[in-house]
């Protein structure tokens, strides 16, 4: 059995590695060492899951939950109630999380020797995530606490960034492509599609060492239903700008707000997959039952759901958010919260894959298929003018759509990749909020300040409020300044938090306002980042818990626009 702190080690000289090419031998020759089995765990770990894709979420282990248990193991549970200061040294001199947490774990009095293997590290990840019910939480961090007193501080260094998804050795999914295919002697364009159909980098590692069949979906017969990764989409600022990316031979589509889905319907049954590739078909039955119209055609559809309140009106993405993960009282759910498909890709149909296929082709073949079902599509316009498109993305503002998607006519499907035929044009809303505090970063933003806590005020109390973080925005000029000055206003630190006196207001853009229990506000922000420091106004000219409210409920009463 592989040792797991020999994983470590490797990892550590990736580190240290600024070579491409030797990173990936590096790691291609580890793999290549290992057992089948070990291979596609590690390969896993190597870019930061701890499960096969999709499983991931059911870890529920947070940073905050892994310093806490290495904390009380290195100092005792009593000093660990009183060790702030200590942990403000740390988080100072180290480059990031699992740095922080070996540092703290090497003041233990006695480091135990490496017993951990690299099966048994995947098979405790896997109990962790398995545990539900009562006590679950409990039972979790009990599991993950008698796993971090077995581990060596370099050991722990490398389960707290797998935990964390970031590794920050340099191996992202791109260079772990390169080193399977020396670890397979394939080509490198094999393996990445090879990684595009499965999704799951240890499923990859299976195929290329024979442990498991070529990917059936490929061949234009899928054995089972699992899901590809997602396209993704570049940002343009505007439309013109997208037209200038593009070019005329393209078409238009709304944006809408709600959550990506892929629709795997096999002719006799169907999976329904997130935008993370989650299976989560229990909780959408209205979209099994829309599905279900394809009748005998094996289809995979890519698309977007949305919910949909009184007078037919979609309702805000948090609401949304509410049927995702729900398995208890989904026939309620269904009544308070019925939701709707609206397909904007056909990515295989009757067996054969389609990806390949020019999208113009695509749509029209959806356009087919979703017409004899029944199923909803986007609105879009193809070959507008530079005028249509522009009118046409003001009509998709105004009917409350993000904005719209700009698509090559001639564009393929790259699953998981920002492919250069699909450019994004959003309408960002911005507000004014305070930094209330700040979090020591990591990586690239060792040193400085950021993951700024962001509040607003409160007209009854003029208490200002958290409504959300981010590290969004900034160059980095601007974080050295901002650390600077943030610190001037320090009042105090727990961990790697930073509490300051709230002095400086930033302009934030965001997406959507999203009713939130996290923050005693009750709202938070959707993909908020920080436009420009706004020096000309004081905390008392922040925006306000009421004006989010407003907008939030201003967001709800939107009509949808969305076209059969």
């Amino acid at each position: 059995m592989a040792s797991f702190l020999d994983f470590a080690i490797v990892c550590q000289e990736l580190g240290q590695t600024q070579s491409r090419k030797q990173m990936a031998d590096c790691v291609g020759a580890f793999l290549a060492a290992l057992d089948i089995g070990e291979a596609a765990i590690a390969a896993r770990f190597m870019v930061g899951r701890a499960l096969e894709q999709g499983e991931d979420k059911r870890l529920q282990i947070s940073g905050r939950a892994v310093w806490k248990i290495a904390n009380a193991i290195a100092l005792g549970e009593a000093e660990a109630e009183d060790s702030s200061d200590d942990g403000e040294d740390i988080f100072s001199a180290a480059e990031d999380f699992g740095e922080a947490i070996e540092i703290l774990l090497r003041r233990r009095r006695t480091e135990p020797e490496p017993s951990l293997t690299i099966a048994e590290l995947a098979r405790v990840f896997a109990e962790i995530a398995n545990i539900e019910g009562r006590r679950a939480r409990a039972r979790k961090l009990e599991l993950l606490r008698s796993l971090l007193e077995r581990a060596t501080a370099l050991e722990a260094k490398f389960i707290a960034k797998i935990l964390i998804r970031e590794m920050r050795h340099g191996v992202s999914e791109g260079m772990m492509i390169e080193a399977l295919a020396q670890m397979s002697a394939r080509p490198v364009a094999e393996v990445r599609r090879l990684h595009m159909l499965e999704g799951d980098l240890g499923r990859v590692v299976m195929i290329l060492r024979g442990a498991l069949p070529t990917s059936g979906l490929d061949s234009g017969a899928p054995s089972r239903a699992k899901p590809m990764k997602p396209m993704l989409a570049q940002p343009a600022g505007d439309v013109a700008e997208a037209f200038a990316m593009l070019g005329p031979e393209l078409a238009l589509e709304h944006k809408l707000d709600g959550m990506r889905v892929q629709v795997h319907h096999t002719g006799k049954e169907t999976h329904i997959f997130s935008r993370r590739m989650n299976e989560i078909t229990a909780t959408m039955p209205e979209v099994g039952e829309i599905a279900a119209r394809l009748g005998e055609r094996a289809t995979i559809l890519d698309g977007e759901v949305i919910a949909i309140g009184a007078g037919g009106r979609p309702v805000a993405f948090g609401e949304l958010a509410r049927r995702f993960g729900r398995l208890r009282e989904i026939e309620k759910l269904r009544e308070e919260l019925p939701i709707r498909l609206y397909a904007f890709d056909l990515l295989s149909l009757d067996g054969a894959l389609l990806i390949d296929r020019p999208y113009v082709e695509r749509i029209a073949m959806l356009g087919e298929v979703a017409a004899e079902a029944g199923i909803d599509t986007v609105t879009r316009i193809e070959r507008p003018s530079l005028e249509d498109g522009e009118k046409f993305f003001r009509d998709a503002i105004a009917a409350g759509f993000e904005g719209v998607v700009a698509k090559s006519l001639k564009s393929t499907y790259t699953p998981g990749a920002r492919g250069r035929g699909w450019v994004k044009v959003k309408h960002a809303r911005t507000l004014d909020l305070v930094i209330i505090a700040a979090e020591w970063g990591y990586g690239r933003r060792h040193g400085w300040l950021s993951n700024y806590h962001l509040a607003a005020r409160d007209e009854s109390s003029g208490e200002l409020k958290m409504v959300g973080k981010t590290f969004k925005g900034l160059t980095d000029s601007e974080f050295a300044s901002l650390t600077e000055r943030l610190l001037a206003l320090k009042t105090e630190q727990a961990g790697n938090v930073v509490s300051v006196h709230p002095r400086i207001v930033v302009e934030v853009a965001y997406n959507e306002v999203l009713p939130s229990r996290s923050y005693e506000a009750g709202v938070g922000l959707r993909f908020a980042r920080i436009t420009r420091i706004r020096e000309d106004k004081s905390p008392d000219e922040a925006d306000t818990i009421q004006t989010m409210e407003h907008e939030y409920e201003r967001q709800v009463a939107l009509p949808s626009g969305a076209k059969a």
